[in-house]
């Protein structure tokens, strides 16, 4: 039951999504008609690179523009440039803290007024969020190193970074800082081999800030983790497909195949050990902080010859990524958040992401409520024990994110904030003890005597593993807090 489907015919794809769509839209009109999901001509630049659809699922629908044409030289050079280590293993501009004065003196405000074509736009985003990211925290940089203390970050964004940047967010409707999908992970990569697929070892780094192979291996697993969303995109509307039009048998294949989905997710998730070291990642770490809830930017940033009031922004995280709040959403997770300020960073990050993803997200969200996916898969043991499977997989790609926490960060520095602006404590066990305790709840409920041999160790396997889990995790939280005085800082 549980063998994943290999759906490597894009037509395939979207006929089953097309189908599974117009069923969905014949249901109550409660819930807002889904405009996502639609495959554009690779040719066309007039739509948003990141349109969730059944050939790429969350990552952009057209591979990145991995270098800017001519008329922006002076951008492209800075940022060949900038990483500590180039290419030829020569120190680069952040290596001795020359890039903003690079900036100053090098680049001038280019014109982007009438740009329209949107690989562009996303190439021109992706750029100017590393610029505005290394000149505001170089000097956060230069210190961390000496200190291991990040100081001040700089107050005032320049002219030639700001405004063309705050132009083309608006073009793309993004805010103006670095974003995970948009800018440092999935609009960050290129292909070795044009031909061939989006297998590690060939996909190579567009930007970077170290320049260095752990770098290299924390971002582009992001991308190959990413690599699998077209299948939880296709299973995720079966699935609401199939409760709605009350079909057991497909709900329970549906179901089936997105276990299998995010099984292969968290595998390769478990790849980040052996490409990025944990060590190196505060060397590079620094560039990725946002200026909110930030004690570097105490009084936010100014954007010069935008607004001079100042802005302030969360920086890029893995929480913007879009696999994981499809899971929440899907699963009905989202709803049993805790009602805390810890949740409410939650939501916040939900707005730093593609606007499609967000309506994706979003719809998937109210139509599992209308058509109950949770209530429908309890109303069978087997399908409750698939159901309860899939939740054991939101845990495990939690319960991993705790442990990539408390390797790469919580060994290596006591800065109680992590980039995107979240206590680095306490932030992740809100996530995940919300799903330990669904888990516990749903088992409590399935009847173990309707249960097929197999989805009964599966259930019981699962249980006895969430209640061990969560009596450990409160420990770890409780241990750790010592360390992370400022761990409750959730602005």
């Amino acid at each position: 039951m549980l063998a994943l489907r290999n759906f490597k015919n894009g037509a395939t794809i979207r006929a089953l999504m097309e189908r599974s769509l117009s069923q969905l839209k014949t249901g109550s009109s409660s819930v807002r008609e889904l405009s996502v999901l639609v495959d554009v001509a690779d040719n066309d630049t007039t739509q948003q690179m990141f349109t969730v659809g059944g050939k790429n699922g969350f990552l952009p629908r057209q591979e990145p523009l991995a270098e800017l044409p001519k008329q922006y030289s002076a951008l492209e050079s800075l940022l060949q440039r900038m990483p500590m280590q180039l290419n030829d293993g020569t120190p680069g501009l952040l290596a001795s803290g020359q890039f903003g004065d690079a900036v100053r003196e090098e680049l001038p405000v280019y014109d982007v007024d009438s740009l329209t074509d949107q690989r562009l736009l996303s190439a021109l985003f992706r750029d100017y969020t590393f610029a505005a990211s290394a000149y505001l925290l170089e000097p956060c940089d230069i210190l961390y190193r000496s200190q291991a203390d990040y100081g001040l970050g700089r107050r005032v964004l320049p002219k030639n970074i700001a405004v063309p940047l705050v132009k083309v967010s608006n073009k793309i409707n993004s805010k103006p800082f670095m974003e995970y999908a948009l800018s440092y992970a999935l609009y960050n990569y290129k292909k070795v081999s044009p031909t061939q697929g989006l297998n590690y070892d060939n996909l190579a780094l567009v930007r970077a800030f170290a320049g260095s192979e752990s770098e290299k291996g924390f971002v582009l697993n992001h991308v190959t983790m990413v690599s699998y969303s077209p299948h939880l995109v296709r299973f995720a509307v079966g699935t609401l497909a199939a409760a709605e039009a009350n079909d057991r048998a497909k709900f329970d294949s549906q179901m089936s195949g997105l276990f299998e989905t995010y099984e292969s997710i968290n595998r390769e998730m478990e790849m980040m050990w052996s490409r990025s070291v944990p060590e190196d990642y505060v060397k590079f770490r620094t560039f990725i902080m946002g200026t909110k809830n930030q004690t570097m930017f105490p009084d936010g940033v100014i954007y010069e010859g935008v607004s001079d009031e100042p802005v302030t922004y969360r920086g890029e995280s893995g929480a913007n990524d879009s696999m994981i709040p499809l899971g929440d959403n899907l699963l009905q997770i989202s709803e049993l958040m805790p009602e805390n300020p810890l949740t409410d960073v939650l939501r916040d990050f939900r707005s730093y992401r593609p606007t499609n993803h967000r309506e994706f997200l979003e719809f998937v969200q109210a139509k599992a409520m209308q058509v109950g996916v949770k209530q429908y898969a309890m109303k069978d043991a087997n399908s409750a024990a698939i159901y309860l499977s899939n939740i054991d997989q939101i845990r495990a790609f939690r319960h991993r994110h705790w442990n990539f926490t408390k390797e790469y960060i919580i060994k290596h520095t006591s800065h109680p904030v992590a980039t995107g602006g979240s206590p680095i404590v306490t932030w992740l066990p809100n996530q995940l003890n919300a799903v330990l305790d669904l888990i516990n709840e749903v088992s409590d409920k399935i009847n173990r005597n309707e249960l097929s041999e197999s989805n009964l160790l599966r259930v019981e396997e699962i249980t006895k593993r969430a209640h061990a889990q969560k009596r450990f995790l409160d420990r770890e939280v409780a241990n750790f807090s010592t360390k992370f005085k400022n761990q409750d800082r959730t602005e």
